[in-house]
This record gives structure tokens, C-alpha cells and sequence, in this order.
């Protein structure tokens, strides 16, 4: 059990630069968040916004934490990786809080050699390439092995009650598993899909580990304090809607079924226009897309039951502020008069991006609303 409860929990050490507010008065102690009923599909007052890898490598204040800690060191160290995620929240004045951590944390407890190489991305020194390879994933308690995670949302939770909701997250069982075999990014994930179309038995029992150890980190980080969790399944674009129905779609249904009636779940993937026809059935309040389809049209394939997420390319962030402004406002005038729009980019900040073409988006966001 994670307790959060924030009379028990160690108060979070904030920095001054995590306390200085970018807020303008939009949530208040009381008031439902915005970003949650957006997710149901309510109206709202206006449309919430917040980033995917909205703390990261472009904020000066993250670079000089990380002159000091390695990436897992600062996955680990649940009191700065709670200040990153708080301070970055005021900094910006977005609508939510996601929890600074990584989809690929559970390969660490399945002995799989992670490793994040400076400038390189995740590496997994044993990748899994045979039957003998999943028999020996050890049982996994991520109540145990993942604990910093929970200990994460509790403070994050704890420090930003009445200011913003907390997002916690994980991979989605296909993009853990891409990795898992892949060993580390892939172009065009060849071993993935030959394991998947010649090795069956060895695909569906790695993926059926996979699903039952995201559903109980999901659950814990649930238990933590987190109002939602998103499911980010970065690299499922690269399927056919028939192998995504076949190979992946039980499992992902399986992870979201889990958590159904606890708290809203989003799911996200790049490169799945393709794929919406499909990825309705999984179950998810909310489907987040890339800027490689016009919002209004994934909106209307994925139905007036499914809340939506997107999709500002995060290129154009280096756009100046003009620009940022008009390529807001024409994502949100596809969205006027629908409820259940959650503006976001359509992949995460980019090393480098300006932070000042981050502000104007944000605030490009809540003034359209507010005119």
C-alpha cells in the first residue's frame, strides 16, 4: 500500500523556480479540474492543455538537475523527480501534471540490462529473442520494485492539490514489448514483427507478461494518487489494422479493462490514422493523436463516445510566436463547439525547443477559450 496522504508524506522541497507561478486564475481548490471533465467528455470553461515531455532537456532548470543525476538516478529520486514535474507545472500554467518517469522502467525489474547511454536512448543488453528468453522473466511485484514511481505521485499529488490533476503513465504492452526485443529503437522494427509472424507462442507469452505487469503498475500508480493515467503506445504506427487487431488489441483492451471505473485513460500512439478504426475498440476515455491527421476528422472516426487529445506538431514550436498562435487556433476552431478536446502536441517537446514558443502555446490555448 502507497500512502499519500499529505500530513504522512515528506513535504516536497521546492526550489524557487518550481514556485514561481505562470498560473493565470484557472483552477481553483474546489473547482473540478477541467482536464478531467474534458476527458469524460464534458463541456469546460475552457480547453485544458498540457505537453507530453513537458519537463525535459529544453528547460534550463532540467538540464542543471541533470549535471548532477543520471536519467534513472532522477526516475529514482522521487523527491526531484516530484520538484521537476511541480516546478515544471508552474512554470508553464498547464492544465495537468504528468509525473516525471519513463514508459521503460518496468524492463528494469524484468533483469533485461536497461540502460539510457548519454545522447543514445535506452539500450536493453538481453533482448528477448526466444521461448527460453520470456521463461525466465522473474515474477514482479511493482508494488515493491517500482515503489519510487508511487512515492512520485504522492508528493507530486500532495504539492498540487487544488492547482492541477496528476497524469501517471506507462507503455502500452506493444511498444514495451518492441524494445524488449528490438533492443532499443528500431527503424523498422524487424525483429519485432519476426518474432511476431513466425513466433507466436514466444509473442503472445511475452506480451500476455507484459500486460498483466502494466496493469498492476497502472493500479499502483492508480492507488498512489494519480487521476489519470495515459497508455503511451509510441510505435504501434508501424502495424496494419489487421496485425494491431490479431497481435496487440486483446492485450491493450485487457490493460484498460483493469483500470476501467477507477480513472480516465488516454491513449496515445503516433502514426495511427491508419489505426483509429481499430483503436477505438480499446476501451480508452481519451485517444490522443499526431499532427499527421486534421483533429476534426480523427474526432469524427473515433465517434462522440471517445474524448480526444492533440495535435500540434512540436516542430512548430520553433515557430515564432505568430505562427504558434494561428497553428493553435486552427486546432482548436476544428474542435469549437465539440466537448472533449484535451490540447496537447502530437509527440512530445523536442531537445532545444524555445521556451518562450512553449508559453505562447499554452497561453495561445487558454485565450482562445477566454475572448
Amino acid at each position: 500500500m502507497i500512502v499519500h496522504d499529505a500530513a504522512i508524506m515528506p513535504a516536497l522541497d521546492v526550489p524557487e523556480w518550481a514556485r514561481a507561478s505562470h498560473f493565470t486564475d484557472i483552477e481553483s481548490p474546489g473547482v473540478e479540474y477541467a482536464f478531467l471533465r474534458a476527458c469524460r467528455g464534458e463541456s469546460t470553461p475552457f480547453t485544458p492543455v498540457w505537453l507530453m515531455r513537458q519537463a525535459g532537456r529544453y528547460l534550463p532548470e532540467y538540464r542543471r538537475i541533470r549535471e548532477r543525476l543520471s536519467f534513472l538516478d532522477l526516475c529514482r529520486d522521487s523527491q526531484t523527480a516530484a520538484e521537476v514535474t511541480v516546478g515544471t507545472v508552474r512554470k508553464l500554467g498547464v492544465d495537468a501534471a504528468i509525473i516525471f518517469a519513463d514508459i521503460l522502467l518496468p524492463l528494469l525489474p524484468m533483469g533485461l540490462g536497461l540502460e539510457f547511454a548519454k545522447g543514445e536512448g535506452p539500450h536493453v543488453e538481453r533482448p528477448i529473442r526466444g521461448i527460453a528468453d520470456v521463461e525466465r522473466l522473474p515474477n514482479v511485484s511493482v508494488a515493491e520494485t517500482l515503489a519510487f514511481v508511487g512515492e512520485t505521485i504522492a508528493l507530486t499529488k500532495a504539492e498540487l492539490r487544488g492547482v492541477a490533476p496528476v497524469i501517471g503513465f506507462a507503455g502500452a504492452p506493444f511498444t514495451v514489448a518492441s524494445y524488449a526485443i528490438e533492443g532499443g529503437s528500431s527503424r523498422n522494427f524487424t525483429e519485432t514483427k519476426k518474432l511476431m509472424y513466425r513466433e507466436p507462442r514466444v509473442w503472445h507469452g511475452l506480451m500476455a507478461y507484459i500486460t498483466e505487469l502494466t496493469s498492476a503498475y497502472l493500479r499502483m500508480q492508480i492507488e498512489a494518487g494519480a487521476d489519470a493515467v495515459q497508455l503511451f503506445d509510441s510505435w504501434v504506427g508501424c502495424l496494419s489494422p489487421g496485425d494491431y487487431v490479431d497481435y496487440v488489441l486483446p492485450y491493450t483492451q485487457q490493460v484498460i479493462a483493469s483500470l476501467r471505473s477507477s480513472v480516465p485513460v488516454i491513449y496515445f500512439g503516433t502514426m495511427t490514422a491508419g489505426l483509429l478504426d481499430v483503436i477505438r475498440m480499446t476501451g480508452a476515455d481519451v485517444v490522443g493523436v499526431d499532427w499527421r491527421i486534421d483533429l476534426d476528422e480523427a474526432r469524427d472516426r473515433l465517434g462522440e463516445n471517445v474524448a480526444i487529445q492533440g495535435n500540434f506538431d512540436p516542430v512548430k514550436l520553433f515557430a515564432e510566436p505568430a505562427e504558434i498562435r494561428k497553428g493553435a487556433r486552427e486546432i482548436l476552431a476544428r474542435m469549437e463547439g465539440r466537448p472533449g478536446h484535451i490540447f496537447n502536441l502530437g509527440h512530445g517537446v523536442l531537445p532545444g525547443t524555445p521556451v518562450d514558443g512553449v508559453l505562447a502555446l499554452i497561453d495561445a490555448v487558454h485565450a482562445y477559450d477566454r475572448r
